[in-house]
């Protein structure tokens, strides 16, 4: 039985007093776990085998119809499975149904409403398969999934023929199938899993879309249309139909020119960010596609931070793996800004924002301390959203040396808070009289509050630039002394990024400022970078270190990373002894394939094993009980 074990002690070599809080279990569960080679399946609690299209399809799929489209249990299938005719004249039914989906809950032959089919086949062949369990059924709506890919079905009759067309998306429960693409904004929902559906879109591009052959290109494409949708979300009433939609039967030429249309207002409200020149380039029947796919979903609420998902789907490790440009997930962003717990006063900074992952969890986690006050005080909601905006724009500042990423959470940041003019694309790590005028006057050194960041890093990355080494004091050899002290020696001829980034994000901290920070776990373990520890201990209060699962990363990179928590010394303050809150995370929410990890209870419901949300409690309850400030 899996045993959670945050807030358990690591032998990391520091030597100022350690505490490790003991672990309340929250999940308070018993864990039933499947015998080996079995799995418990999602919809009927019976162990089924744990095969790729049993663990990547149909249990995904069955958990989506009941969370993202809201279908009961009871109205669903799958042990033992559905069976339907292979022909008019087959009396055994042998085709058996992956998921069948019905309109009442006594299962019956003609209240079958909904067949998912999810063989590992490609989308013609999967069709051609689901066509004929259509036919000779009376389910009117189908769907193909195989875990990459999926597609949906509407039976029809025509001059006494069966045929079948494709539709954007199926209905939610005790929705009509024309109700598809007619959402009100308050219907929207969070997606139970975004990886799955971006995993298909990017898979239906591929094979597609017309004009477009490079991920890249549908990588920038996806993010257009995903601030078309948070636009969409932002700047829709509750009662009012969105706009981000595509209905059945439907002409694709209509669902793009809508699509265009929104863009349009997205460019001409954030001209400052979004580029005149960028469009909408996916054909009509793809653009259909992909806002089929999005449209039931609200993404600014989903847990997975949708434009870092589409990068990690549509880019991958290829692009991105050289420059150690490893996405953070929300969970552990999350941890970090609920950790440091940053006020609506303080100014933040990221100075290797990517996408702006950091930024943004860190922006809605000083959005709802300025709505707690503007409620307490009383002030009407046109005082508060203003008040949010004035935050957004005064506080927040990022960096990034990748133009395209920092074009997007530039463009993220704008879309979702207004902070439009605090991202720029200069290199952290060089001097500051190479950054532009503009960048120089924006972010002076020590006047930020808060510094978030998970800054690049891989084994083949190494600075090697003398101008750029001997700006910092990390760029050179450190030795021990018989005292025990370390005294600075010869430039090194190379360093990691991480270690630059250490003494960077301190120059930007102002005296008291906190650090959050993503580090490869060596750097506190390998006796060769005890000077770099010895460092923060010189300049920094250590609050916290976190250890994190190698999962982590997976399937993009085995690196075995922690997060750091510190506190930047006041010009003469001396480093006493002190508490410092420790944690070993087992479970991140998912494996190293980058699937969710679940456990059934013994209510048969899934539990996600994930004890990263459970770390930020801890730390802080340890602090008020030992009355730390």
């Amino acid at each position: 039985m899996p045993k959670n074990t945050v807030g358990s002690q690591m032998s990391f070599q520091i030597d100022d007093k350690i505490i490790s809080p003991e672990v309340e279990d929250k999940q308070n569960e018993e864990i039933i776990e499947p015998k080996e080679g079995y799995l418990i399946d999602f919809i009927s609690g019976k162990p089924v085998k744990d095969t790729p299209e049993e663990r990547e399809a149909v249990q995904v799929f069955s958990e989506v119809l009941v969370k993202d489209y809201g279908y009961p249990k009871d109205l669903i299938q799958t042990r033992p499975q559905w069976r339907v005719k292979a022909r008019p004249s087959d009396i055994k039914k042998e085709y058996p149904v992956d998921i069948a989906v019905f309109a009442g809950s006594d299962k019956s032959e003609d209240d079958i409403y909904i067949i998912v089919e999810c063989k590992k086949k490609n989308r013609k062949d999967g069709r051609t398969q689901l066509e004929d369990y259509l036919r000779f059924s009376k389910a009117r709506l189908g769907v193909w999934f195989n875990g990459e890919s999926r597609l949906f079905l509407v039976k029809y009759e025509k001059d006494g023929k069966v045929l079948f067309e494709e539709i954007p998306n199926i209905p939610k429960y005790q929705q009509r199938l024309e109700d598809v693409g007619h959402f009100k904004r308050k219907d929207l929902k969070p997606a139970t899993n975004l990886k799955s559906v971006f995993k298909s879109i990017r898979n239906y591009l591929a094979a597609n879309a017309v004009g477009i052959t490079r991920d890249e290109v549908f990588a920038q494409q996806l993010i257009n249309l995903i601030f078309c949708k948070i636009y969409d979300e932002r700047f829709t009433k509750p009662e009012d139909m969105v706009t981000f939609r595509a209905g059945i039967s439907e002409e694709t030429s209509n669902v793009k020119k809508r699509i265009v249309k929104l863009f349009e207002k997205v460019k001409k409200q954030y001209n400052d960010v979004i580029e005149v020149a960028d469009s909408i380039l996916l054909d009509e029947v793809s653009l259909t596609y992909v806002v089929g796919e999005l449209q039931n979903y609200c993404l600014i609420d989903s847990e997975r931070d949708a434009v870092a998902e589409a990068f990690e789907i549509f880019i991958g490790p290829s692009l991105k793996g050289g420059q150690g440009q490893f996405f953070t997930p929300r969970n552990v962003v999350k941890m970090v800004v609920d950790m440091i717990d940053p006020g609506t006063e303080d100014r933040i900074i990221d100075p290797a924002c990517g996408s702006g992952g950091f930024l943004v969890e860190a922006l809605r986690y000083v959005w709802g301390k300025v709505e707690r006050d503007g409620r307490e005080y009383g002030w009407p909601e046109n005082e508060i959203f203003a008040e949010k905006q004035k935050v957004a724009i005064r506080n927040f500042r990022g960096i990034d040396k990748d133009s395209f990423l920092s074009k997007v959470a530039k463009a993220y940041m704008a879309i979702l808070g207004d902070g439009r003019g605090g991202v720029y694309c200069e290199n952290s790590l060089e001097s500051k009289e190479n950054w532009s005028d503009d960048a120089r006057s924006e972010i002076p050194f020590e006047s930020f509050d808060v510094v978030i960041t998970n800054p690049p890093f891989g084994k083949k990355l190494a600075i090697d630039s003398e101008d750029i080494l001997n700006k910092y004091d990390l760029g050179y050899v450190w030795q021990e002394n018989e005292q025990g002290e370390y005294e600075k020696s010869k430039l090194q001829d190379k360093q990691p990024p991480q270690i630059l980034f250490i003494e960077r994000c301190l120059d930007l901290l102002t005296p008291g400022g906190k650090l959050g920070i993503v580090l490869l776990e060596s750097t506190f373990g390998m006796p060769k970078y005890r000077y770099v520890v010895n460092y923060l201990k010189q300049h920094t209060k250590i609050l916290a270190i976190v250890s994190l699962p190698e999962d982590l990363f997976q399937p993009h990179t085995h690196a075995k990373t922690c997060v750091v928590i510190c506190q930047k010394l006041q010009e003469s303050e001396k480093l006493d002894s002190h508490h410092i809150f420790m944690s070993d995370v087992k479970w991140c929410g998912h494996d190293s394939r980058g699937n969710p990890t679940y456990r059934i209870n013994e209510d048969g419901e899934k539990i996600l094993l994930d004890d990263i949300p459970l770390v930020a409690e801890l730390y802080h309850k340890g602090r008020k009980e030992r009355k730390i400030d």
